[in-house]
């Protein structure tokens, strides 16, 4: 199997390059039938509302209460949610080789695509609550506390981990220079700390529609690219490829999450709760765009495996990173030029991402405290100690800094779905479309903690697994005492 994954500058096979076309398309038209079917099904069971008033109308602010019209709620949220998430984590994933596209694609459409819609449709319901507020409500304010650390976590992680991230990627287009690493991100941190305090349609509404058009076309020309290299995918094959023969379950399930399933969409999504003109914009809004979150995470990792072994990856990872490795793709498919501009529209996505992970955690922490966010120095009090804590967590290692968020991310996914999972149970909907994937990830989540030698207890991977499925029925069956017992208190 190895041999038949190509090597940079090899010959084509011809033969094989027809099965990786079937197989790639074959993904891509999954996603949308997911998207036309699913999706619609997803939306149906939630019952969306064109005649209920949205917060954008009934709370309007001018800062964050702002009513927007589809398209461009569809592109800020795509630039919120991507990240480099659907670039590095599938590259990551390429090392286990097609197998990943599974995950990719049914993770986007069962698992990922409800998790959004879901998070933000709920929101909207409540006022554009955020993740913290909706878990008190639906699983108990001491429950809360907990919600409210892990998220504040998550985003000032994910705000950290996309500051140096696209620092990184910037100054080795310009030379690759110390002091210059620290001026870029130093004007990173600027960046977001106007668009953190500024309102959401000044900066974030007029200028994220452009950046996700820049974003959705290099996307299309990594993908043209690839094609026109000749370079073939292997075939689809459930074995596990990677060179260090690191498990699939649980450890795929945290090395791709955006583009699949991720928690850190569960932030993002009630960001636009807020600036929704209409209930029926939301499949489009949150579950369509987790679904062209899933068709990008598809090209880049089909690109990895395109052009690089398993061992050749493995390699480039080892020395450069993800970063190394988005450099070459683009630069051998799409030629310097071109290639610049591709990688110009992978720095766009952790920056557009790390901007609202910050604006984030300052309405979670302003809904927290009850501070009122109408006044600049109101927002300016809650966002400045956020910058400082992210600034100091600059200079924690990267790979480490990379794996305390990934775990953290699946963590509030894994949240935000119970939360799904309990609101569907109350309101006597279908509820299993939430509790199947709450279940899953749960059960990964408590594997993977087992498991890792870095963050975990290095545990065997059999031990880990079969406590992560008896820890995660163990939550299970405690859902459903709670659910009866809070019934049984309804009727009386």
């Amino acid at each position: 199997m190895k041999s038949k994954l190509r090597k940079l500058g090899g010959n084509i096979y011809s033969s094989n390059k027809i099965a990786i076309m079937i197989t790639f398309i074959t993904a891509l038209i999954l996603l949308l039938i997911g998207y036309l079917t699913y999706g619609k099904f997803v939306d149906k069971t939630f019952k969306s509302d064109a005649n209920k008033t949205t917060p954008a109308h009934s709370l309007s602010d001018g800062v964050d209460f702002v009513p927007m019209n589809s398209n461009r709620n569809a592109f800020i949220q795509i630039l919120n949610i991507a990240g480099v998430g659907p670039i590095f984590g599938p590259i990551l994933g390429a090392l286990y080789g097609p197998s990943a596209f599974l995950w990719i694609v049914f993770g986007s459409i069962f698992a990922g695509g409800v998790h959004d819609y879901l998070t933000g449709m709920i929101s909207i319901r409540y006022g554009g609550a955020h993740l913290p507020a909706l878990a008190s409500r639906f699983l108990g304010k001491s429950f809360s506390h907990v919600v409210n650390f892990f998220t504040l976590l998550l985003l000032v992680l994910v705000g950290t981990v996309f500051v140096t991230a696209p620092a990184k990627m910037i100054n080795e287009l310009i030379g690759n220079e110390t002091n210059v690493l620290k001026i870029i991100i130093f004007c990173i941190f600027i960046y977001y700390i106007i668009a953190t305090i500024l309102p959401i349609d000044k900066i974030i509404g007029k200028i994220y529609p452009i950046l996700g058009f820049l974003l959705i076309v290099s996307a299309i020309g990594i993908c043209i690219g690839m094609f026109m290299y000749g370079n073939p995918l292997p075939e689809l094959t459930l074995e596990n490829l990677h060179p260090k023969n690191t498990p699939y379950y649980p450890v795929i399930f945290l090395t791709i999450s955006c583009g699949a399933l991720s928690g850190f969409h569960a932030t993002q999504s009630p960001i636009i709760s807020r600036t929704i003109d209409n209930e029926k914009d939301g499949r489009k809004v949150f579950y369509g765009m987790m679904i062209l979150e899933a068709v990008i995470a598809m090209i880049w990792a089909a690109a990895a495996m395109s052009l690089l072994s398993t061992d050749e990856l493995s390699s480039l990872l080892a020395n450069g990173g993800p970063a190394a490795v988005v450099n070459k793709i683009a630069v051998v498919l799409l030629g310097t030029v071109g290639g610049t501009i591709a990688v110009l529209g992978v720095i766009v996505l952790p920056i557009t991402s790390g901007d609202t992970s910050f604006r984030a955690a300052r309405m979670i922490i302003a809904d927290y405290l009850k501070i009122d966010q109408k006044a600049l120095k109101n927002r300016f009090g809650v966002a400045i100690p956020l910058f400082l804590i992210s600034f100091i967590l600059t200079n924690m290692d990267f790979q480490l800094l990379w794996r305390y968020f990934s775990w953290s991310n699946q963590v509030t996914a894994s949240i935000a779905l119970w939360i799904g999972t309990v609101y569907l149970y109350q309101n006597k909907k279908y509820y299993m479309l939430a509790l199947a994937p709450a279940f899953f990830i749960t059960s990964v989540i408590f594997s993977y903690i087992f498991y890792d030698p870095t963050i975990g207890f290095n545990l065997a991977v059999e031990t880990s697994n079969w406590i992560g499925l008896a820890l995660t029925c163990l939550v299970t069956v405690l859902f459903f005492i709670i659910m009866k017992k809070r019934k049984e208190q309804t009727n009386a």
